[in-house]
């Protein structure tokens, strides 16, 4: 091997550890350690204590409770915690005494399984309840029947240590989850920056030369990947916020706090920096500017990366570079030859300088490096944080802890996606448990069970990815819990297995579930293994597999029973985002902004501008969804990704809007600004309202033309000349773009409403 291709393979070698390192010390794992020691105390103390069968059954206890056990802000965590139990014990004792009436135990199976899926109403914080009331009624199967004449005592028996178990690891998660809380506020922030440098990079690739793969004509293109990597990223920083934002009362959380305020806005920024994109590519010999500011890009996330790391290992962060000097000393330089070449080189007030475009690039991309100065400051306890925005009102930006009645309210409807979700549910539980009487092994039908509850998903795309990791899963986790099993472990070596499992199924169950699906079934077939003397080793690697392909095969069956479309949620959707983006227009460019002597107006619109992220990301999921579905039901694809794409822009030309407000204010007349945003913000409310058709346009003497290409730019723009030293017709320009991208919103709008 070569010098070069050894020291090529020492930093890859090194890249993938670190990679794994972020893995392991990330805040998901972390509380999958968590949930592995209170596993490892209760069942090891318990059956030290009161017997191996003790042990077990109160190990069963503390799995059924562990799936509400989730990262998150320290008030309301007994709240998420309580139902399990108090729902799931009567279900796992209701089971244990109809295990001798086939046909009763049926029925309460049913009837549990439609009970238990109606949580997924409450959304995030329902599914896990549900997941773990199904966890109550399928361990409960893997417990023996007892004789007759034994079955209430045994059964009064079982489920005290089962309530044992799962009492105790609801005290055991309130406590570990607030002593955690510190840890989890730094690690996801830490994976909220590693997020923001990946979408960096994939941000700096628009920079590249033009080609198909930047067009949004198939779902793997760039912008489509950029629109389903923002979406993802919004849903990551809420959960950031609601841990982060939570009673900020020290100087370390105020930090914190702001630096996530710091990664909001350096989200707004990613987006505005390609506004003139398509404009500087009409000019020859654009390539060597624009390689120059990818690059720039790519350093700026990678100094992100740097924050990241040094935050996961607590180290103090060494002080950044620093490229605004360099980005402000970019030129566009050509050569004779290609200037002369250019059709567009011209200089007129329709046809801007590429100086001029250049540094209008350069301004916004060096936006982002002041924000990423601003964040080491804040790491390295340097920079004063700015919290007056949120301190008093951070309760608004998170989500509510408290559980509300009016979800159940909204089951009623044959439409309710949760309502059908339930019902689709027992149906195929129904069937699952008719096919399990009929098999020779029909004493494990939990595992059917169990295959049906973590495939089927509220949508087809979910389900399908779900049913072929969990296959594969299954295979792999026999293999291994049979090759644990043959060595004949001990009580508490058994035990430290479970341990590890259940650190991996718990801590990877959202991000990596072929993993889940291999420690899940460890977990299971130990777990049935210890419950239960009377366990072919031998057998149970067929049984298994044959139970799991049974399982995600009526799983994928029944997810085409009662489905819910994701074309009957797309009109609510767009509905939202139209809303959202009305609100965000009026907050963006009101001019109390300007004179305020509070931090109201801020407050407000930052509520705005959060609440259009969110309708706009989960519009982006759904779209993404309709993909795995029939053709003949998804929904127009065209209209609604070019809404998606010129919903992203109008966020973009308001943020630049914003920004020169905030950051200029002195360069700009206020007796000014009064009339161009007044009339702006009534027609982009009026139109984003269809209560105006567009007629203006851009210049007195040239018609509008709507941007036809979605990109994450605002289509090919004109950049009046001397902008630094004159910003009102820069001003207005941004306002004109984001009336006609309004226009273009209602137009997609209609278009997928059917008007």
């Amino acid at each position: 091997m070569t010098p070069l291709a050894a020291r090529f393979s020492r930093v890859a070698m090194q890249q993938h550890a670190l990679a794994l390192l972020r893995v392991l010390l990330s805040y998901y794992m972390t509380n999958g350690y968590a949930v592995a020691v209170g596993y490892l105390l209760i069942s090891a103390g318990v059956g030290l204590a009161l017997g191996t069968t003790a042990g077990a059954a109160a190990a069963l206890g503390v799995v059924v409770t562990i799936p509400p056990d989730m990262a998150g802000p320290r008030k309301g965590k007994f709240r998420q915690m309580i139902p399990t139990p108090i729902l799931g014990v009567p279900l796992f004792f209701a089971v244990q005494m109809l295990h001798s009436s086939p046909l009763e135990l049926g029925i309460l199976i049913v009837a549990g399984t439609f009970v238990a899926f109606l949580a997924m109403a409450w959304g995030k914080r329902g599914a896990p309840i549900a997941i773990a009331l199904m966890f109550a009624i399928i361990f409960s199967l893997a417990v023996p029947p007892q004789e007759e004449v034994k079955r209430l005592t045994a059964a009064l028996h079982v489920t005290g240590y089962f309530a044992l178990g799962a009492l105790l690891y609801v005290l055991y998660s309130c406590i570990v989850h607030r002593w955690l809380n510190p840890r989890y506020r730094v690690l996801m922030l830490v994976d909220t920056l590693l997020s923001l440098a990946d979408l960096m990079r994939l941000q700096a690739r628009q920079f590249g030369e033009d080609s198909p793969e930047m067009r949004s004509e198939a779902s793997g293109g760039l912008i489509s990947r950029l629109l389903a990597r923002q979406a993802a990223l919004a849903d990551q920083i809420q959960s950031t916020r609601d841990v982060v934002f939570e009673s900020p009362d020290s100087l370390p959380r105020q930090r914190l706090a702001a630096m996530v305020l710091h990664v909001l806005d350096m989200r707004d920024h990613m987006i505005a920096c390609a506004l003139d994109l398509d404009t500087l590519r009409q000019h020859a010999g654009h390539n060597t500017v624009l390689v120059q500011m990818h690059d720039m890009l790519i350093l700026l996330a990678r100094e992100t990366d740097n924050l990241a790391d040094a935050m996961l290992f607590g180290r103090k962060p060494e002080r950044p570079m620093d490229y605004r000097a360099q980005l402000e000393n970019l030129r566009w330089a050509v050569d004779d030859d290609a200037m002369h070449s250019d059709p567009n080189r011209l200089v007129t007030s329709r046809n801007p300088s590429p100086d001029a475009l250049v540094h209008s690039l350069a301004d916004r991309i060096a936006n982002l490096n002041d924000e990423v100065q601003r964040l080491y400051a804040l790491a390295r306890g340097e920079g004063k944080p700015n919290l007056a925005a949120v301190r008093a009102s951070w309760h608004l930006f998170v989500s509510p802890v408290a559980w509300s009645i009016k979800p159940f309210y909204t089951l009623w409807s044959w439409g309710a996606p949760a309502l059908r979700h339930a019902v689709r549910a027992a149906l195929a539980i129904g069937t699952a448990y008719v096919i399990a009487l009929l098999l020779p092994w029909g004493t494990h039908e939990y595992w059917i069970f169990l295959t049906i509850v973590v495939v089927l998903r509220g949508s087809l795309a979910q389900t399908l990815e779900r049913r072929n990791l969990r296959v594969g899963g299954t295979l792999l986790g026999c293999l291994l819990a049979l090759s644990i099993l043959s060595l004949h472990p001990g009580y508490l070596a058994m035990i430290l297995c479970l341990t590890v499992a259940q650190s991996v199924a718990h801590g990877l169950a959202l991000r990596k579930y072929l993993y889940t699906a291999v420690a899940a079934t460890i977990l299971g077939l130990i777990q049935a293994h210890m419950i239960s003397a009377s366990s072919s080793t031998v057998f149970a690697l067929f049984e298994r597999t044959v139970d799991t392909l049974i399982g995600a095969g009526i799983a994928w069956l029944f997810s085409y029973v009662l489905p819910s479309w994701e074309r009957s949620q797309i009109p609510n959707l767009v509905r939202r985002v139209v809303k959202s983006q009305v609100d965000h227009a009026r907050t963006a460019l009101d001019l109390v902004q300007l004179d305020a002597v509070d931090n109201a107006p801020e407050l407000k619109w930052r509520l705005a501008r959060k609440d259009a992220y969110d309708s706009l990301t989960a519009l982006v999921l759904a779209a993404e969804r309709s993909l795995k579905e029939p053709r003949a039901v998804r929904p127009p694809l065209q209209p609604l990704e070019m809404l998606q794409a010129h919903a992203y822009q109008m966020l973009a030309q308001l943020t630049a809007v914003k920004t020169l407000l905030l950051l200029r204010r002195g360069s700009l007349p206020g007796e000014r600004l009064e009339q161009p945003l007044t009339r702006a913000s009534e027609r982009i409310a009026n139109l984003l309202n269809g209560k105006e058709v567009i007629v203006d346009t851009v210049n007195a003497d040239e018609p509008a033309e709507p941007v036809r290409e979605p990109t994450l730019a605002a289509g090919p723009e004109h950049v009046p000349q001397a902008w630094d030293t004159n910003l009102m017709p820069w001003l207005e320009r941004r306002l004109e773009q984001a009336v006609l991208l309004a226009a273009q919103i209602r137009k997609d709008a209609d278009q997928l409403l059917g008007r």
